[in-house]
């Protein structure tokens, strides 16, 4: 019960004190909690790093990394998951960096789906799958701020429905669409790129300045757009990709939750500890298992229950 409140609660060590010392009236201290967690993560450090290497021989993968605070400096927390298998990490780096001290990506040779973030696409052996809708939220920050940009709106309206038939063939039993939609849709994304760049042509200067010009971010966006066109759109040519990346998101949101609940972790250890558990209990839970069962399984020496 202390783990699971201090790990998957989100509560902080203190209060997880504070909490069981006056449920029990037994003065639990501070320190036998985080030995407990500890003892926790030791228990289910090979069962994670046999979850690592699922994520790495999957077929789909899906990627993100989020902020949090390690003795009060900036970290990234990595995460490498699909439907099945939850992996977390540590790195004092986002990029690449980030991604090779994690060693999944390094490993992974399937379909990464991922956001637009520069360093996914230093791994070059692998199919790139961007989600959409971090796409529509950016078109939607144009549409909102710049309500002159007609092509943003249209785009936004392609995307939804390209997902639309999409799903409409799934529900027909179909593995893919027709040539007609294949046509349509291309015919479409090429226009509504040509009309991007109409509505937004790089700015003259007449100072001669070195280096590439300066583009802004709605240029910058449909040059994205462009430039990754085939991994914007492979969600329609492989079933077996998603629309978005909300798997990944909610693999990492309870990071987010954990750091403004219990505030920073105050060392590597501490976090790599909490990761470790969190791998393990959302695997777990994706395979039908609660969190207080596979915490208790764990600390009894059967973390392996999870792939039965």
């Amino acid at each position: 019960m202390s783990v699971a409140l201090n790990t998957v609660g989100a509560v902080s060590v203190k209060r997880t004190h504070e909490i069981l010392s006056g449920v029990f009236n037994i003065p639990i201290s501070t320190g036998t909690i985080s030995n407990m967690v500890k003892r926790s993560a030791d228990a289910v450090s090979e069962t994670v790093n046999r979850i690592k290497q699922k994520v790495i021989n999957s077929g789909l993968g899906h990627f993100d990394e989020t902020g949090t605070r390690v003795d009060k400096k900036l970290w990234w927390v990595h995460d490498a998951s699909n439907c099945e298998f939850t992996y977390l990490d540590i790195s004092p780096k986002r990029g690449y960096l980030g991604m090779e001290q994690c060693g999944v990506l390094p490993l992974f040779r399937g379909i990464a789906m991922h956001d637009c973030w520069a360093s996914y696409w230093s791994y070059t052996d692998i199919q790139h799958a961007v989600c959409c809708a971090h796409l529509i939220r950016e078109l939607t920050g144009i549409v909102e701020n710049h309500p002159e940009q007609k092509w943003a709106s249209a785009f936004i309206d392609l995307l939804l429905d390209m997902k639309k038939v999409k799903d409409k063939a799934i529900e027909a039993g179909k593995e893919s669409l027709s040539y007609y939609h294949y046509h349509k849709f291309d015919k479409q994304y090429k226009e509504l790129i040509k009309q991007a760049r109409e509505e937004n042509p790089l700015p003259i200067t007449t100072e001669k300045k070195r280096g590439r010009k300066k583009k802004g971010k709605i240029l910058a966006l449909v040059e994205r757009l462009d430039n990754y066109k085939a991994s914007v759109c492979l969600f329609i040519h492989n079933f077996m990709v998603p629309f978005d990346n909300n798997q990944a998101e909610r693999d990492i949101r309870m990071i987010k939750v954990k750091t403004k609940v219990s505030g920073c972790f105050r060392s590597e250890d501490g976090a790599r500890d909490y990761l470790k558990i969190m791998s393990y209990v959302g695997t777990a839970h994706k395979q039908g298992h609660n969190a207080y069962d596979a915490i208790r399984n764990a600390i009894s020496g059967c973390p392996e229950f999870i792939f039965e």
